[in-house]
């Protein structure tokens, strides 16, 4: 809520009324001690100017941010008549301002369309399933959608791309994952492998954008061609500052489709939003995702998930702390031992008492920071047990963030190293931008 207030009306009004009253009075002696009384008077005035005399307007209401899972009437009347797939999960939600009987302001995308006689043939489910219960990493398996009775295609399976066969009785892919906007997030690949199957098979792919919650900056190592793969498949920065609909836009039109192919797309877009529009996800993206702490700090700490660091997996504290029972004990006054929960069968550590940082009180930060990375190696008593060098450049993009660290640089020498390549992407970036 904003509170807008009048500016103090103070010393201007008293004047006024003071030459009011003053021309009324015929005596001399009258007109005198009331001069003085008002320098008094105005003098109090200027002292206390700087304060708002009254709240006018106690305060603006701000325009609800909606999703295009809301605005029903956009995409409706491109599903009448058609057999249509879904690639969704838990966060392919539509928001209710009050949801009878019901224990929380939103359903399932996939409920409202069957309540609006939609003729849904099956769901495709990423990373984590359809209803967001997997770990990080862990295969899904086709099925049965247990409320509907939807078929489930696992993309996070045997493939990671809708075959020919599995599209064949589709008319039309509807799109809608929540995104986080870090380039190992693994949603923006199956957008990338969704949209490239659409467009082999003639079929049109509608995308409904979700907002950013990371999206008010770009930063981050840029991924190598050579290292791209499902955790970042085309070069662009660790963070990219768009929406799920914008890089859906720029994937087409950059042609990065395999063969040079392009979808059949179309974007719904968002209400009331702009990329310093504060957002907070009310359903978790992903299970060690649970707060908006673990994902402002997900572009820093999900480096971890490249080296034998634990980053809060097996905790309360996913995404929010990191820890190893190989880092110097001397240097920390935080410990704790990861042990398997909801999102994490078996993490990093798992029993072991690990010593390092809790970083759940961090104020929110517009960058990728380095500090915990370089952190954590600089007291890891044996550096061999450090890196996963085969993970940790999946995740970075690229072979040489692992040498900089290595070489004990600093992290802001290691970041002027990313500039370059970050204003080349701006520049495409501003083509599909859609919230100026």
């Amino acid at each position: 809520m904003r509170l807008t207030f009048d500016e103090p009306l103070g010393q201007k009004i008293f004047k006024i009324q003071s030459m009011a009253f003053l021309n009324s009075l015929k005596s001399t002696f009258f007109i005198w001690f009331l001069l003085l009384i008002a320098c008094g008077n105005q003098t109090k005035a200027e002292k206390t100017q700087s304060k708002p005399a009254v709240a006018m307007n106690d305060s603006v209401k701000v325009k609800p941010v909606v999703v295009a899972a809301n605005r029903t009437e956009a995409y409706l009347p491109l599903l009448k008549g058609k057999k249509v797939g879904i690639v969704g999960n838990q966060t392919t939600i539509i928001f209710k301002d009050e949801v009878k009987d019901a224990p929380l302001p939103y359903v399932h995308l996939v409920d409202s369309l069957l309540a609006h006689h939609v003729d849904i043939k099956k769901v495709f489910a990423p990373e984590h399933g359809f209803r967001g219960r997997a770990d990080a990493g862990e295969k899904v398996k086709d099925g049965v959608d247990n409320k509907t009775g939807l078929p489930l295609i696992s993309l996070y399976g045997k493939n990671r791309k809708p075959s020919a066969e599995q599209l064949e009785d589709i008319d039309i892919v509807l799109f809608d994952i929540q995104d986080v906007g870090v380039r190992f997030y693994t949603y923006i690949a199956t957008l990338q492998l969704v949209m490239e199957a659409c467009a082999e098979q003639n079929v049109p792919i509608i995308v409904l954008d979700r907002p950013n919650p990371n999206g008010a900056y770009i930063d981050g190592p840029t991924m190598k061609k050579e290292h791209s793969g499902f955790l970042g498949m085309t070069e662009i920065p660790l963070v990219y500052g768009m929406t799920i609909g914008e890089y859906a836009r720029m994937i087409n039109e950059e042609k990065w489709l395999g063969s040079g192919v392009k979808a059949d797309l179309t974007v719904i877009p968002l209400e009331n939003w702009t990329y310093d529009t504060p957002y907070s996800i009310p359903v978790r993206p992903s299970p060690n995702l649970p707060n908006d702490t673990a994902i402002n700090l997900y572009p820093s700490l999900g480096l971890f998930e490249g080296t034998n660091i634990n980053a809060g997996r097996g905790t309360e504290l996913q995404f929010q702390c990191y820890g190893a029972s190989f880092l110097d004990s001397t240097q920390y006054s935080f410990k704790y031992t990861p042990m398997p929960n909801f999102g994490s069968k078996s993490p990093k550590e798992n029993g072991k008492t690990c010593f390092g940082k809790d970083l759940s009180g961090f104020p929110k930060m517009n960058e990728v920071s380095l500090q915990w990375l370089i952190d954590a190696y600089t007291n890891t008593l044996d550096k061999s047990k450090f890196f996963n060098t085969k993970g940790f450049t999946a995740h970075a993009g690229t072979e040489t963030l692992q040498k900089q660290i290595e070489q004990g640089i600093n992290e802001e020498e290691i970041k002027a190293t990313w500039q370059s390549d970050i204003d080349k992407f701006k520049k495409i970036r501003k083509k599909y931008l859609m919230y100026l």
